[in-house]
């Protein structure tokens, strides 16, 4: 007769830990997601306010909304090639910067043109968090909860959209209307830009503290690099779940 060996403690505080480190780094490559989201959607609220500082015509105001997504596409085609030859994380510290840059910049946009320009920067950051965030995360996870896990690149852009709606109702709300000044003698509409630099260095901070994905480890022959990751992101009870 087999008699069930219960696992030690020790076994179950690493498989915890491994589960801990999985959760962690996947929840932080999501936030490219959310950054995805928020960007996405902060331009709805300024859309407005944007035509009177700018003295645009509406179609010239469509272009400013629109012009983003043009950065997306050309940031969802390079971030693959980019990140296989320099690695994820190293292109996800840069898709950081790009969405801090590009919040930032288009809250000090003084004419329609400038503000073209912040968009379409900021769009290679949406199309390259778009590709990278699953990537990475399907990745790292392990194979039992792979399936879990990308569902939260998803989850991410949903709660983007969803804190960008909320900031520009609680900004506008505030100052009365997007295009009046809310504080520091800057218009309201500045301030929903400038709400997006939060998540964006939370990011780029986050990034810092999560490893290589072991996939490019191993394309580049760092193998030994690779099998630290893999230490540290799957144990045997972990990767048995069903």
């Amino acid at each position: 007769m087999t008699t069930h060996t219960p696992p030690s403690h020790s076994a179950n505080t690493a498989e915890n830990t491994s589960l801990f480190y999985v959760i962690f780094i996947s929840a932080v490559a999501a936030i490219g997601g959310f950054l995805f989201g928020f960007d996405s959607g902060v331009i709805n609220g300024t859309v407005s306010a944007l035509g009177n500082a700018f003295n645009s015509s509406s179609v010239a105001t469509g272009f400013n909304v629109a012009s983003v997504l043009l950065g997306c596409a050309l940031g969802a085609l390079a971030a693959g090639p980019l990140a296989d030859k320099f690695g994820r994380r190293a292109i996800m510290i840069i898709t950081a910067i790009i969405f801090a840059i590009s919040a930032f910049g288009s809250g000090i946009s003084e004419s329609s043109a400038e503000f073209i320009f912040y968009r379409l920067f900021g769009g290679l950051g949406i199309g390259a968090a778009s590709v990278l965030a699953p990537a990475y995360i399907a990745e790292v996870a392990p194979p039992a909860l792979r399936g879990r896990l990308a569902t939260l690149q998803q989850l991410a852009i949903v709660l983007g959209l969803f804190a960008a709606f909320l900031s520009n109702y609680l900004i506008a709300d505030a100052a009365g209307s997007a295009q009046n000044i809310l504080m520091l003698d800057i218009a309201a509409w500045r301030w929903m830009f400038w709400a997006e630099l939060v998540p964006a260095v939370l990011f780029l901070v986050g990034v810092l503290f999560i490893p290589e994905s072991p996939r490019y480890l191993v394309a580049q022959g760092k193998v030994d690099d690779a099998k630290a990751v893999f230490s540290k992101i799957s144990n045997d009870n972990l990767d048995a779940r069903k």
